[in-house]
């Protein structure tokens, strides 16, 4: 059966699983006192051009988004999100677990933009009564986003210059932030990245590691203390096991070269799927792709591929989710077109 269901459903790279094995009997500090953080750390400031960066090691994204919000925010404070953020869907309340509110704004295929996130800024503090109200402290996104939408670098600097007036430290969701850089033409890099944003998390889960986020504190005047980290139970005792896969992914370019893997299946798939005449939801240029089916499709597809059904289109229509990952080989890529 072809599995095309989320991009996290292999193990690791190969390179990855073979430097672990290789220094499986190293003895090592824990809590990300060791030479492998260290080196990894290193690397990714290198790459994001931010030389006084603080890098942290987490094992998951929920844990990372739920760990930065508690850092910048202070309880009943509220962070602005699109619609369909990943904290305000699939995370359970996790961020109102540690008494913090998730507030929706205006949004388009998961995108915000300057202007609506300026518009609920000014209207809350023209407000007389907003002290009543919960202050909007910190602004998120995904990039890219749950729709494989992408931020400009113009739409990110636009975003990052309103937060920075108005005093909202900006934070970005890099779940499959590899899947972005790597979309052909995209003008972001990770030094703008770095540059536009005060924390952000490099994305290991989803392209390639065996597990974890590489968190980067860009701002230097926000930062975590390993006190909060042990707080929330995202202390890894054997942190040298994160240090290890974000060494190996920050050599020789290997994070972009296996993030421009599934970018490229992807739009083979894209490719063949306008060629058949279907219509896609949304123009991503990701490793997610998202079609409109007919139902009676969806069900014939079903026994024979994983895919992610991702929302009504019509009484007749479904629209589906197909993700690729760092693993998608062309012989997966052609035998889904031929089911197609």
């Amino acid at each position: 059966m072809l599995h095309f269901d989320s991009d996290y459903m292999e193990g690791a790279h190969p390179l990855i699983l073979k430097r672990l094995s290789e220094i499986n009997f190293d003895k090592n500090e824990g809590y990300g006192l060791d030479p492998y953080c260290e080196s990894a750390t290193e690397k990714i400031r290198k790459a994001c051009n931010c030389p006084e960066a603080q890098v942290v090691y987490l094992v998951g994204g929920t844990q990372t988004n739920a760990l930065v919000s508690d850092a910048i925010m202070h309880r009943g404070e509220g962070v602005l999100t699109p619609r369909t953020g990943h904290i305000n869907t699939h995370e359970a309340g996790a961020i109102e677990g540690w008494g913090h509110k998730v507030i929706e704004i205006r949004s388009e295929l998961s995108k915000m933009t300057a202007e609506d996130i300026a518009d609920y800024v000014d209207k809350f503090f023209a407000d007389g009564s907003y002290e009543h109200m919960v202050l909007p402290t910190m602004v998120y996104i995904s990039n890219p986003t749950e729709y494989g939408t992408l931020y400009s670098l113009s739409e990110l600097t636009a975003i990052s210059k309103v937060c920075h007036e108005r005093h909202l430290p900006l934070y970005m969701d890099g779940a499959r932030l590899g899947y972005g850089l790597a979309s052909p033409g995209y003008d972001v890099t990770l030094a703008d990245i770095a540059r536009l944003v005060d924390v952000f998390y490099i994305g290991g889960t989803k392209v390639g590691a065996l597990f974890g986020e590489a968190v980067v504190f860009a701002n230097p005047n926000l930062n975590v203390t390993l006190r909060l980290v042990k707080h929330h139970g995202a202390l890894l005792a054997k942190g040298w096991l994160l240090g290890v896969q974000f060494d190996t992914l920050f050599t020789d370019d290997l994070y972009m070269r296996i993030s421009a893997n599934a970018v490229n299946q992807a739009l083979r798939l894209k490719q063949a799927l306008l060629d058949k005449g279907y219509e896609l939801f949304c123009d991503s240029m990701t490793n997610q792709q998202f079609v409109v089916l007919e139902n009676s499709k969806v069900k014939e597809m079903l026994p024979r591929a994983g895919f992610k059904l991702w929302e009504k289109f019509d009484e007749t229509r479904s629209v589906v989710r197909f993700a690729t990952s760092w693993a998608t080989t062309d012989e997966q890529i052609n035998e889904l077109i031929a089911m197609l």
